[in-house]
């Protein structure tokens, strides 16, 4: 795979793409999420060899057997809502920057420090563009090269929109399933129910057809388990789109509102590179028990940092980030 020089890096989202075309296929409900994409560094590969990658990658680390979150849970306490609320107005009321696509610049550093550039476009017609450089991205551009939009970032978008709009239960809900709903979420105990089990059927005969042992059927999670679950979807759908498409006023509005709903989210104060700043940690037990804290701009909710720390390996993961509007011709005339 790393002697397929010839095109230009994919991106990190090219990960989740695959991942979610892995899991739509398949029918498998998505277990706690892994979320190794902002920080693995993807050789220089096509888009095919990112598939296959991304497959074994999301059959290794994605799906453990467990299953998608159900539901919306409980308001999250008045501490974690009224800041972010309050800012996700102040987005909305300073409105989108000019241009026709938003620019993020990821900087990845792994456990040796090394730094892994990525630049991602996304338009305002929903293509992606990305690349190591930028003038790998504006090749892209120019010669057209975009990633066919897939119905996952279609999702994770409108979803973050209709929280923007003031609809956060529905858009909380529309975002937790963007990737399925085994679990039938938003549907009745009994169609609930169907749901699963027709998910452990279908799961039963990919085994058959595989000459494997059929596992035996597994209840759907309930309680605090279907909680997390639910929050940890919630949490890394609504940061993919964040991380997609923060340039657009009316998305990261929307992720802010949405990650107000997330109980015994941590909100902080801190200050980065002069600038006030406020830090975002999500409970340990939503995430397999790693620990994420997101660091966004106090004035504007613009992404700054991420800190991601292995549950199974304590390794630590650092990703800085620039987002800005652009248009689409400048960035093909190399002007970023």
């Amino acid at each position: 795979m790393k002697k397929l020089r010839d095109v230009p890096s994919p991106g990190p989202e090219a990960y989740d793409r695959a991942r979610t075309a892995l899991r739509t296929a398949m029918g498998e409900p998505a277990a706690t999420v892994v979320r190794p994409k902002r920080w693995f560094s993807w050789p220089k590969v096509s888009v095919a060899a990112v598939g296959a990658a991304a497959v074994a990658a999301a059959v290794v680390m994605g799906m453990s057997g467990g299953s998608v979150p159900a539901g919306p849970s409980d308001a999250a306490p008045q501490a974690v809502e009224a800041p972010l609320v309050k800012l996700a107005s102040a987005v909305q009321a300073a409105g989108t920057q000019p241009g026709d696509a938003s620019l993020i610049i990821n900087t990845k550093f792994g456990p040796d420090d090394k730094p892994d550039l990525y630049y991602t476009l996304y338009t305002d017609k929903g293509q992606q563009f990305t690349g190591d450089s930028a003038k790998t991205l504006g090749d892209a551009v120019a010669q057209g090269h975009a990633e066919p939009a897939t119905p996952y970032d279609g999702k994770v978008m409108a979803a973050a929109r209709l929280a923007a709009k003031g609809d956060v239960d529905k858009a909380r809900i529309a975002m937790i399933t963007a990737s399925n709903n085994v679990l039938g979420v938003g549907l009745s105990p009994a169609e609930a129910e169907k749901a699963w089990a027709a998910y452990q059927a279908e799961n039963a005969e990919r085994f058959r057809k595989l000459g494997k042992p059929v596992p035996a059927p597994k209840p759907r999670p309930t309680g605090k388990d279907l909680e997390n679950l639910v929050n940890n979807h919630l949490w890394s759908n609504t940061e993919h789109a964040l991380f997609a498409n923060a340039a657009d006023s009316e998305v990261r509005a929307g992720v802010l509102k949405l990650y107000a709903t997330i109980p015994d989210m941590v909100v902080g104060k801190t200050n980065v590179d002069g600038q006030a700043a406020l830090t975002l940690t999500p409970p340990p037990a939503i995430l397999g028990g790693g620990a994420d804290v997101l660091t966004i701009n106090a004035d504007n909710g613009l992404p700054i940092r991420e800190e991601i720390t292995s549950a199974e390996s304590s390794k630590r993961y650092v990703v800085n980030y620039k987002s800005s509007r652009v248009t689409l011709a400048d960035v093909a005339a190399g002007k970023i």
